[in-house]
């Protein structure tokens, strides 16, 4: 017997509890399933069913390229990816909470620096014509400063909890970090997350399967006399794995390669408009 669903929201549960019934099962790409490309058709859920069901009997007739099948992690593996998860999640809340003190005291014409003693200062602010924040402002700010320092805490114990499993731990996976550790520019938040959604589990055939996971393959279009390309496509992952992320760790081993010097390094030109920086790779 053979069966299929869509990856979404269940997830990889229901593909585990069909094999261990016996169920050949697969987990597909929902991007990968043609549809008809008229802008206004119809969709029920009986067409969906019987759409895949013509496609999974295409499938497994040997047109294997119909769709693309999604490689399911294990428990375990897919467990060693919520702490990284956890921590990409904590900080776009903790970025959320920051830009949104920043917008509530704009709205009054304030600017103000979010900093450890932010509580404190808030009692000296005043408004353009010298009157101290209203009252209800006032108690909105305190709460999302709470909120903000709620998830500096989490965010933190997660860190010291990745940096205690890194020194301790005997995991494959974990090992695997460690040696990424030892290249130049490479530090534990890059290290952790390409280990953990890359090469802990997945199976790589080609540097370009590499490169489409991570958003890093072009996406040509020609037709006639038309040629353009389109650019890189957004990352299969969640999480942010990036191509961003990856030319910023590539800036930063160039910067620290051995055959450019300490002072060339320093003064490289950055992002910010020429300053130089400095990186610690070993930075949780």
């Amino acid at each position: 017997m053979v069966s299929c669903y869509e990856a979404g929201r269940d997830a990889f549960w229901l593909h585990r509890y069909l094999l261990s019934t016996g169920v050949e099962n697969a987990v597909v790409d929902s991007s990968s399933i043609e549809v008809n490309r008229r802008y206004r058709r119809a969709k029920t859920d009986q067409l969906d069913l019987a759409k895949l069901l013509t496609m999974l009997i295409r499938y497994h007739v040997g047109e294997k390229k119909v769709w693309r099948v999604v490689r399911a992690p294990s428990l375990e593996e897919e467990d060693n990816r919520q702490l990284h998860r956890e921590l990409e999640t904590l900080k776009a809340e903790h970025t959320q909470h920051i830009n949104r003190l920043k917008g509530l005291l704009a709205g009054q014409g304030v600017r103000m620096e979010i900093r450890d003693d932010f509580l404190p200062r808030l009692e000296s602010l005043r408004l353009w014509d010298g009157s101290a924040l209203p009252p209800g402002l006032l108690g909105r700010l305190e709460r999302e400063h709470q909120r903000l320092q709620f998830a500096n805490a989490q965010i933190k114990q997660l860190e010291r909890e990745r940096v205690e499993v890194l020194r301790h731990s005997q995991r494959t996976d974990v090992a695997q970090v460690r040696q990424l550790l030892h290249l130049n520019g490479i530090g534990i938040n890059s290290a952790w997350l390409y280990v953990m959604e890359f090469f802990a589990w997945r199976r790589f055939r080609n540097r370009r399967q590499v490169g489409a996971l991570s958003g890093l393959t072009p996406t040509p279009r020609q037709s006639g006399d038309e040629s353009r390309e389109l650019g890189t496509l957004a990352p299969a992952l969640q999480v942010q794995v990036s191509a961003s992320r990856v030319i910023v760790m590539c800036g930063r081993w160039r910067s620290r390669s051995p055959a450019v010097s300490h002072r060339r390094a320093a003064g490289s030109r950055g992002t910010n408009g020429g300053a130089g920086y400095a990186i610690n790779p070993r930075a949780p």
